[in-house]
């Protein structure tokens, strides 16, 4: 087993550092997702940062997003999440532990 492979999620959560910009780099169309049914975006981010509302929607909180691009690639409602890269300085920086 590696060394990486033992070091705890809280562990690895302290060497990525969010730079939190004003403006979310995603946008999620809530009107688009109340007609999803499979909810893709909920279960791949693997930051956990979906989650459906009680009027069917999604809420995306994008402060701790480390900027994969999962959920737009698996999103099968064409328009349902524009996704693009933080303005400069802005976003995840991942440190050395």
């Amino acid at each position: 087993m590696s060394a990486l492979s033992q070091v705890g999620f809280e562990d690895r959560m302290a060497t990525v550092e969010f730079r939190v910009a004003p403006d979310a780099h995603i946008v999620v169309d809530g009107d688009q997702c109340r007609g999803c049914t499979t909810r893709e975006c909920v279960t791949a981010c693997p930051a956990h940062l979906f989650v459906p509302t009680a009027d069917g929607g999604i809420l995306f909180n994008y402060e701790e997003c480390f900027e994969c691009g999962t959920c737009y690639m698996v999103c099968n409602r064409a328009g349902a999440i524009s996704w693009r890269y933080p303005e400069g300085g802005c976003g995840v920086v991942f440190r050395r532990g």
